[in-house]
């Protein structure tokens, strides 16, 4: 099985494929140092990226550094098969207050990218779900049943849909549930290493434990070529 390690930063002219509502890391260091996370309003290709700003629970709305011509970094994530974090340096082009506090940056010449996964993923969409033991003995386990997006050997990514949007899963041990193609089940134990909840999709990241043969089966038998992984 080939094993891949995380790429260098590469730079690329037309990086920023980032979806309206997702969040940008913004870094501002003069004449303090401030790091702000704010939503993606929107963006042309070429021309500027629009973000909104909240105002902090201070009551501050960071005007010494929010300044037309200041320098920020911006960083922000994409996830899926790609797991890759970019980052790109501009400057500031515009501060609105109407009809919203918005930051209107200039778009970046270059946007550097790094690959966050020691392991490709493969993309999929294979039917499973995740089962949490219960707590106290009297009660039966709890199952949530979704889709995987994307699998290695190493972990997957899960999602599922959940009827509001503050439901996200705890860090803890669960076991990922897939039907076998040969028939019956296969539970993997794994862990679960972050989760996040975007309008009622629930996006879970999980890593399998490293000694479980399970896994490399499973996806021998999904047709899956492990030497792309």
């Amino acid at each position: 099985m080939a094993v891949s390690t995380p790429k260098a930063p590469s730079s690329v002219l037309h990086g920023f494929e980032l979806q309206p509502g997702k969040v940008v890391d913004v870094e501002m260091n003069h004449p303090v140092k401030v790091r702000i996370k704010v939503p993606l309003i929107g963006y042309e290709m070429g021309r500027y990226i629009i973000l909104k700003y909240p105002v902090s629970s201070r009551g501050s709305d960071y005007q010494d550094v929010l300044v037309e011509g200041n320098v920020v970094i911006a960083r922000y994530i994409l996830e899926g098969d790609r797991g890759e974090c970019f980052a790109f340096r501009s400057t500031i082009k515009h501060i609105t207050k109407y009809p919203e506090n918005f930051i209107i940056l200039n778009y970046p010449k270059k946007i550097e990218s790094r690959q966050l996964r020691l392991h490709q993923r493969i993309a999929t969409h294979l039917p499973a779900s995740i089962m949490v033991d219960s707590e106290t003995g009297d009660q039966k386990s709890i199952r949530l049943n979704g889709i995987i997006g994307d699998i290695s050997t190493k972990g997957c990514g899960f999602a599922f849909k959940a009827d509001n949007n503050k439901i996200k899963v705890t860090k803890r041990d669960v076991f990922v549930c897939i039907q076998s193609p040969n028939g019956g089940e296969v539970k993997i134990l794994a862990n679960v290493c972050n989760s996040r909840n975007e309008q009622g999709k629930v996006s879970v990241g999980i890593k399998f434990f490293d000694d479980d043969k399970q896994v490399s089966n499973l996806l021998e038998q999904l047709f899956i070529d492990q030497n792309m992984l």
